[in-house]
């Protein structure tokens, strides 16, 4: 695996002081460049826990791929660029309220001045590191903070919806080792509770908004303006695949 290589594929041209600015401009150029999709859940090609195989789709194929494949990798980019990571285990908030699993979501911690969150796998989340502190971020994607919860030791990271703050996930500062989410991974490839067997998906951010192709809907956001077009075929789902995302599967 080269760090050069995946720079390149996220538009970074040297690497820089392992900072909050630098680490901000990886964040942001990760979340532009690689989609977040499930395209082989659908087709039944299973994903490993295994980096060589995370770089060699994400870098070498120019796929995308979901948070166990997308924050596992990213970490090592960090990690190579100088940076002191953790790798954490979240819980998705579900509608009702409860929670996922744990390791149902990976995520990393960023050791600088402070704890950052940076998150490259989580779909449509925000595009810039996150303290622990309660300070608000913002971004053209929306307002985010993260507070303590009411257990000992736990946070959750929250998104201003309509003027109330709703949360995402809850997470520990506990570190694991990638292995450790083994099995969440492949329970969300197969179960038919997982979001990702419902059905195929990708989505990406731009400058201005995001785009993000289902096989029902094409989702076009810009500022704020979103327009939607029906998909109503598997050709015209591959078509729009490779027009706005540059895969083909």
């Amino acid at each position: 695996m080269k760090r050069s290589a995946y720079l390149e594929r996220i538009g970074i041209k040297a690497v820089k002081h392992p900072d909050r600015a630098f680490l901000s401009l990886l964040q942001e150029n990760h979340l532009l460049h690689v989609p977040f999709e499930n395209l082989d859940i659908p087709l039944n090609r299973p994903i490993r826990i295994s980096l060589p195989a995370f770089y060699k789709k994400i870098v070498e194929q120019r796929r995308g791929g979901f948070c166990y494949e997308l924050n596992g990798l990213f970490d090592w980019l960090l990690r190579e660029c100088g940076f002191v990571t953790s790798r954490i285990s979240a819980r998705v908030r579900n509608p009702d309220g409860s929670y996922g699993r744990e390791f149902d979501h990976l995520t990393l911690l960023v050791h600088l001045d402070q704890p950052y969150l940076v998150d490259v796998g989580f779909g449509n989340s925000c595009r810039l590191p996150l303290p622990l502190t309660g300070e608000e971020v913002e971004d053209i994607s929306g307002r985010y903070r993260i507070i303590p919860d009411q257990i000992r030791d736990h946070y959750l990271l929250q998104r201003q919806e309509n003027g109330d703050w709703s949360t995402q996930f809850r997470f520990t500062t506990q570190s694991y080792e990638l292995d450790a989410f083994t099995e969440m991974c492949e329970y969300h490839q197969t179960s038919p509770s997982s979001n990702f067997t419902q059905r195929a998906m990708c989505t990406i951010a731009t400058r201005d908004g995001r785009i993000t192709l289902t096989s029902n809907f094409l989702t076009i956001t810009r500022n704020g303006q979103q327009q939607k077009f029906p998909i109503s075929s598997r050709q015209q789902f591959d078509e729009e695949l490779l027009r706005y995302f540059g895969i083909r599967v």
